[in-house]
């Protein structure tokens, strides 16, 4: 049996559906293939073992212990790039591997860019990829305080899983993603209320904040930033299985 046959049958007899195209990525890379190849079926994500996550095309580094951009987020940052013009000021909060505010950026040259996240894990990572600043603390705290009123995007990948279904992901994500980055709270808006409460202090005129929620959060999400004295409205994607709920402070 080839190396390459080898390897997807261990993929595949461990779970893995895409079997074939993660062996040819961990066969395109140097080291010990048979340890990556362990790992990934033991149910470490594949991100983690290459090192890097692709997300809208572009790869960015991620490491164990930071959140792996997903597929469906994509339709925020579509939105989030649809309201950046150059000279935009644009926050990342929670900002994990910085993908996000890293992929408008690449969209819309001549932003400002600006990323923050908890975690020191994320925040390293995210030094990586984003070309902008980076600040270590919970939500605002650590941004600097000339942001105030200013910026035009805030883009808040909050967690939003209820606690109870933390247990109900798939391992790879409930098993090695970092907990703080997945929940959210007995109804999962804990981290999106705090985020709305604060958002109006630091958007600037006209500015937007997007999130993503699940299909069944969005009325609460949108009450939530009408509670706050933004305008509301939510956007959906079914082919990307994708809900974004948008604020706007008005002019």
């Amino acid at each position: 049996m080839s190396e390459f046959a080898d390897t997807v049958a261990r993929l595949r007899g461990a779970g893995c559906v895409f079997a074939e195209d993660e062996a040819r990525l961990l066969l395109g890379q140097s080291g010990d293939l048979a340890g990556m190849v362990e790992r990934r079926v033991a149910g470490e994500p594949l991100e983690y073992i290459l090192g890097w996550a692709e997300f809208a095309g572009r790869r960015f580094a991620v490491a164990p212990g930071v959140f792996v951009p997903r597929h469906r987020t994509e339709l925020l940052v579509r939105l989030a790039a649809g309201f950046a013009r150059e000279r935009s000021v644009v926050l990342d909060l929670c900002c994990g591997s910085g993908a996000l505010g890293a992929t408008v950026a690449a969209e819309v040259p001549g932003i400002e860019l600006h990323a923050a996240d908890v975690e020191s894990a994320a925040v390293d990572c995210a030094r990586q990829n984003v070309p902008g600043e980076v600040y270590q603390g919970d939500l605002y705290a650590p941004l600097p305080q000339r942001l105030r009123g200013r910026i035009d995007v805030l883009i808040a990948n909050v967690p939003y899983v209820p606690t109870d279904d933390v247990e109900l992901m798939p391992p790879e994500a409930r098993d090695h993603e970092p907990r703080v980055a997945l929940d959210g709270g007995a109804d999962g808006l804990d981290v999106l209320r705090r985020v709305v409460a604060e958002a109006p202090v630091w958007l600037a005129p006209g500015g937007h904040v997007l999130f993503e929620a699940s299909e069944r959060q969005a009325a609460s999400a949108t009450a939530e930033l009408r509670r706050a004295g933004l305008v509301a409205r939510v956007e959906e994607d079914d082919e990307l299985g994708a809900t974004v709920v948008v604020g706007r402070r008005e002019l």
